[in-house]
């Protein structure tokens, strides 16, 4: 069984699909028609939906909550800076360090066991994503009400919107993953993040997301990040096509280090950002170029078939033309023909012309249109009509005529009318035995 054919494109498709080919690189035109078609012919959707299974990210017009958020994290290039807590100092620091080493790594110990132990009892409600944005707003919220609204500009956006704007713009994203329960992360947020020059320099570099690891958004990007300690930050860039961490900075950062942290792996990875910028550029030249030659192309199909137009139309006019003058020599040629098998039925059905020594006879001489002379006889008694009968059986004789007396000058009434059904005879006409009557060609008329 033949499978269906697939229904033609329109031009606004074609189009689409051809943009749609050039922006995803795919040969396969039947996967392009394919993937366009899922979207509804949604051109913006479908590139955003390839890119994302391209690098493993989540769609941010469809995002599944189960889908584990990938990003590339295992880049050997990789810069990573971790701050460790400060050793205490005198006899006074490291006594109450000892003192309180025992409670502490009792605490931490008896928590962890808690948790691994819930985990079996009830799953961690943080496993399963069902509001992603609705989790950034919420910690935004928090972070406001125990911080103040002096902060770096946080993305109100999920992850993946977050990393797809990054990747459009080719900008850098700052993710920082908020530990609510860890000693350092109040320490950070009040003498570092919060900060005028960590603010601005923020603010002007890149993009920043935040969320806090209690909420499902949050817990779900520490597991592809996999931080070691808190505060934790991820610089994340485009590189070489993928969405790459290319730094780290785990612990309590200071300011000052924490911006030459950033301008470093900044400055690192600018050659990176430089390539992609390029290769996007071309590639948009590519894609106009390639959007000109196809409108290009359009303009001269759309001429061509607009001769190929014309040329039936003035094709079809001739035809008509050339049509129309065969009809109207065929009806001339029946109208002819008509004539003359008229004129000879006429003819046959004259009455015989009389001898000239016929006391009741009338000799008549005709004068044509052309100045040719036809002479006959024909009796008084005989009908007018017998004389334009006479005439109109000749050759010589106009198609429409009228006979006319020389003086008075005056008109035969020769066809029968409503007013005269009857035409009178050659006596009750007035005729004498020599007549010389003039045939008029009405035929112009």
């Amino acid at each position: 069984m033949a499978a269906p054919e697939e229904p033609e494109l329109s031009q606004a498709q074609t189009e689409k699909l051809l943009q749609f080919q050039d922006l995803t690189g795919l040969e396969s035109m039947d996967q392009c028609r394919r993937t366009l078609e899922q979207h509804n012919w949604n051109i913006e959707a479908a590139v955003q939906d390839r890119l994302n299974e391209q690098e493993g990210v989540p769609s941010v017009f469809n995002p599944p909550p189960s889908r584990p958020l990938q990003v590339n994290t295992a880049d050997h290039r990789v810069y990573s800076y971790i701050v460790s807590r400060p050793q205490p100092r005198g006899l006074l620091g490291w006594s109450y360090y000892l003192i309180m080493l025992p409670f502490r790594f009792t605490y931490y110990t008896l928590l962890d066991i808690f948790r691994f132990a819930l985990r079996f009892i009830r799953p961690d409600p943080r496993g399963r994503v069902t509001d992603p944005v609705g989790d950034v707003v919420s910690f935004i919220h928090s972070f406001e009400e125990k911080y103040g609204r002096s902060h770096p500009v946080f993305y109100q956006g999920t992850y993946s919107q977050a990393l797809n704007d990054a990747k459009r713009e080719l900008r850098y994203l700052l993710v920082y993953l908020h530990g609510e329960d860890h000693q350092d992360t109040d320490e950070f947020c009040r003498s570092t993040l919060c900060t005028e020059e960590v603010i601005e320099f923020l603010n002007t570099r890149m993009l920043f997301w935040a969320c806090s690891t209690s909420k499902p958004e949050g817990y779900r990007v520490s597991q592809a990040l996999r931080e070691n300690t808190y505060p934790f930050l991820a610089m994340i860039m485009l590189k070489d096509r993928k969405m790459t961490v290319v730094g780290r900075l785990e612990g309590l950062i200071q300011p000052e280090d924490l911006i030459s942290q950033l301008n470093f792996i900044m400055e690192a990875n600018q050659t990176y950002l430089m390539s992609e910028r390029l290769e996007r550029e071309e590639r948009n030249q590519t894609q106009v170029l390639r959007q000109q030659q196809d409108e290009a192309y359009l303009a001269s199909l759309r001429a061509d078939q607009e001769k190929e137009r014309k040329k039936r139309e003035e094709q079809e006019q001739r035809r008509q033309e050339e049509e129309k003058v065969r009809q109207t020599a065929l009806a001339e040629e029946r109208r002819r023909r008509t004539l003359e098998e008229e004129k000879e039925r006429k003819s046959e059905c004259l009455p015989p012309e009389p001898p000239a020594d016929d006391p009741e006879s009338v000799k008549i001489v005709f004068k044509l249109p052309n100045d040719t002379r036809v002479e006959r006889r024909f009796l008084f008694a005989q009908s007018l009509t017998v004389i334009y009968d006479f005439l109109f059986s000749l050759k010589e004789t106009p198609e429409k005529f009228q006979i006319v007396t020389n003086f008075p000058r005056q008109v035969l009434p020769c066809l029968p009318t409503e007013e005269q059904p009857n035409p009178p005879t050659l006596k009750e006409a007035g005729l004498s035995r020599s007549e010389v009557l003039f045939v008029q060609d009405l035929t112009d008329d």
